[in-house]
């Protein structure tokens, strides 16, 4: 089994400028820096490089994306606003007023969906068995139409849109884990029975008003977007639970061609963005459950691009952890003191954490 890695530097090279959290700087607020910095992202890089798991990964290397690629899924107007931007002295926004981006902030954004796909035709050519691409800015909150929640392009979608025109019959499923509700790969094959769309996400934290378990797509798309808004607080055994009860039965019976996973590490204990209690090792048992049913279903292909993540210090943990799962290859980085908090109160799945995540269960209906 080889697994596929996708980094390059330039993707730590992502500006999002001096703002303090998601606010600018003011009279009032001291420059700082952006929740998505490119922190948690070189130090997973790093730390797979000084735990030795890198030598055991196959490298591959990521091209921009064309606009070609990128308008399978976006519009004329958002790839041409981003572009315009781009080629300022001031960079711009992705279209949310809090993601912003430095000049030149194009060519990186593109080269992360370019990271994204390179890491899917890898796998669907059989030169790897699964893959991860570690891309920034991240993409899985970007529509159609514009980008927003620090995403510009949608780097899974994009991948799977281009990896679809070389394959119309490709039957894809996305397992987003990220804590936030992927909305814009929701957004993006919302009326497209051939691709599934699975969402485990803190209930309404971002978007806000997203996610629910009512939204299941349309027309003939209709029950092929599976959303699964779990309490805050949930940890590593209703994680499990969400992923037995509703996500793999329903790969099982969508029976894709690929699993794409869009990776946040943000349901993380850590995470200053996300309420929940998910661990390393509960990342680990997630990772095995879905490689589990991709042997049976796939062949094993999962490709997992890079989404949210806030800690510098935990992310790089849970990265290296999946990782080790992934490749098969045993690395231990995780210290005593991080262990701990796998024998919190919190992880135990509770009343209110199982009927959230059977009312999605009931909810599930797709042909």
């Amino acid at each position: 089994m080889a697994t596929g890695y996708v980094w390059h530097e330039l993707y730590g090279w992502h500006d999002t400028s001096s703002h303090a959290g998601l606010l600018p700087p003011s009279l009032i607020m001291q420059p700082y820096h952006h929740f998505e910095s490119p922190e948690s992202k070189q130090r997973f890089h790093s730390l797979l490089e000084v735990c030795g798991l890198i030598d055991h990964l196959t490298r591959i290397e990521p091209k921009q994306a064309s606009d070609e690629d990128i308008l399978r899924i976006h519009t004329p107007e958002h790839l041409a606003r981003i572009k315009a931007e781009s080629a300022t002295m001031r960079g711009g926004d992705a279209g949310d007023g809090t993601s912003p981006f430095g000049p030149q902030g194009f060519e990186i954004a593109a080269l992360a969906a370019g990271g994204s796909i390179a890491a899917l035709n890898a796998v669907l050519a059989g030169d790897v068995t699964n893959a991860y691409a570690l891309v920034r800015p991240p993409g899985h909150h970007a529509r159609p139409e514009t980008g927003m929640g620090f995403c510009i392009f949608a780097n899974a979608a994009i991948a799977i849109a281009q990896a679809k025109a070389a394959n119309p019959d490709l039957r894809v499923a996305t397992v987003d884990w990220d804590v936030h509700h992927g909305n814009g790969t929701q957004a993006a094959f919302c009326d497209d029975p051939t691709v599934l769309t699975i969402s485990l996400h803190q209930d309404d934290l971002f978007p806000r008003n997203s996610g629910a378990i009512e939204e299941r797509g349309e027309g003939a798309g209709l029950g092929y977007a599976i959303n699964v808004p779990l309490p805050a607080g949930t940890g590593n055994e209703g994680y499990a639970y969400a992923m037995d009860t509703v996500v793999i039965p329903a790969l099982r019976r969508f029976s894709p061609d690929v699993i794409v996973v869009p990776s946040g590490f943000d349901a993380s204990c850590f995470d200053p963005l996300g309420r929940m209690s998910v661990t390393a090792s509960g990342y680990r048992v997630m990772t095995r459950q879905l490689m589990d049913v991709a042997e049976d279903v796939c062949a094993g292909r999962i490709m997992m691009t890079h989404e949210g993540g806030y800690s510098p210090t935990y992310v790089p943990l849970c990265g290296v952890t999946v990782l080790s799962e992934m490749s098969g290859v045993p690395v231990d980085v995780i210290h005593e003191l991080y262990a701990s908090f796998d024998t919190m109160p919190e992880q135990t799945l509770n009343d209110y954490q199982r009927s959230a995540v059977d009312r999605a269960a009931a909810a599930v209906s797709f042909a």
